[in-house]
């Protein structure tokens, strides 16, 4: 029993060495982490501001601009054909050929229509000779009831006999004209001056009356057609002025106004179509050239910043704000009403007086303090 006691309170072994050096090493690691902290802070205390340019936000109008391409035509088309069939017999003019008002453009052989003609002639001719004979047996009559040497019923059938026969001479003399008219129309003439835009003929080919023949494009003014959609169509101002530009040369360039709006929308495209005036058409814009046609929408009140203020927080687009009191920044959501050349057009999230990074934002990061080095208003 006082040998156990004895033992039990004798001091223990010492440590080894490699324990000792261990409970050192800790030592030493605890000792130098408020060091580093201290040092660290330090740093983010001494970061110099980001040097950056700001704007003050403003409203102003915004009207954007629309440029859309389209094509030269003509304000009158008209669509030509004979007015009596037959087999054409000669085509004298083709596609893109310019043509004077009454120039003739096809001729129909005339052979049936002549043969009319020489009917109706000798229907006249017998209707003339009836009446000849019907005038002179009325005198005849009336010299005789006058003389009491005829009765009132050979008088009145006389008189009867004549008015049939000046009757049948007016039909004769008007199937003439008809026959004489429509020997005219074996000849296409052109109504107006213009210039060929279809033909649908070939000589030898039977045609059927009011089939087309000719497409005409009549001189004057032109028109410019485009194809808007129809949400542009419903942010433009009624009535606004389009400045058509040659697509080929741009220093050749009309300004015109919107003359016809198709009241339908095109089901494949979704589209309508526009017509714009051209007056005084430029002689360089000839039918078929394509053009560029621009105008603007109707103005709104927005926030126009440069493209580099604008960044992005979660997705969204945002700008950089900046506090007036502690020159720090902070991020805000914007919501974007256009794209437009060099310029983001901003709706809301924004307000006016609040000064926005315009350059250098993509140095910052939240609550980093800034110095402007030139403020635009």
């Amino acid at each position: 029993m006082s040998r156990n006691a004895t033992s039990s309170a004798l001091p223990s072994s010492p440590p080894s060495p490699l324990f000792r050096s261990n409970t050192l090493l800790l030592l030493a690691c605890v000792a130098t982490l408020p060091v580093s902290g201290c040092q660290k802070q330090q740093a983010a205390e001494k970061k110099l501001p980001v040097l950056v340019t700001t704007q003050t936000v403003a409203l102003a109008d915004y009207a954007p601009r629309t440029s859309l391409t389209g094509v030269i035509a003509a304000r009158t088309l008209n669509n030509l054909s004979f007015r009596v069939g037959g087999r054409v017999a000669e085509r004298l003019v083709d596609v893109g050929q310019h043509v004077d008002q009454g120039a003739v453009l096809a001729r129909i052989d005339p052979q049936e229509q002549e043969s009319d003609l020489r009917s109706a002639q000798a229907d006249l001719d017998a209707a003339q000779a009836q009446l000849t004979q019907a005038a002179a047996t009325y005198q005849r009559q009336k010299t005789l009831l006058s003389q009491g040497f005829t009765t009132r019923r050979d008088f009145d059938s006389a008189d009867q006999t004549l008015k049939v026969a000046q009757g049948s001479l007016d039909a004769a003399q008007s199937a003439l004209a008809n026959t004489k008219e429509n020997l005219s129309y074996t000849e296409l003439k052109a109504g107006a001056p213009g210039v060929i835009t279809a033909r649908q003929v070939e000589a030898g080919q039977v045609v059927q009356a009011a089939q087309t023949v000719f497409t005409i494009a009549e001189d004057g003014d032109r028109d410019a057609v485009f194809n808007v959609h129809e949400t542009l169509v419903a942010r433009t101002p009624s009535g606004p002025a389009v400045t058509i530009t040659l697509l080929s040369d741009p220093q050749i360039r009309a300004v015109g106004k919107v003359r016809e709006i198709s009241p339908a929308v095109d089901p494949a495209s979704g589209s309508i179509r526009v017509k714009v005036g051209i007056p005084n058409t430029p002689a360089g814009m000839p039918l078929g050239a394509a053009v560029i046609g621009s105008a603007s929408a109707k103005p709104v009140k927005a926030i126009l910043l440069p493209w580099q203020a604008l960044t992005s927080t979660a997705g969204k687009p945002a700008v950089w704000v900046v506090d007036p009191s502690s020159k720090a920044v902070s991020t805000a959501e914007v919501e974007v009403l256009a794209f437009d050349s060099g310029v983001v057009v901003v709706d809301k999230g924004l307000q006016e007086g609040q000064n926005v990074v315009t350059a250098g934002g993509q140095l910052l990061s939240p609550g980093q303090t800034i110095e402007v080095a030139g403020a635009s208003q």
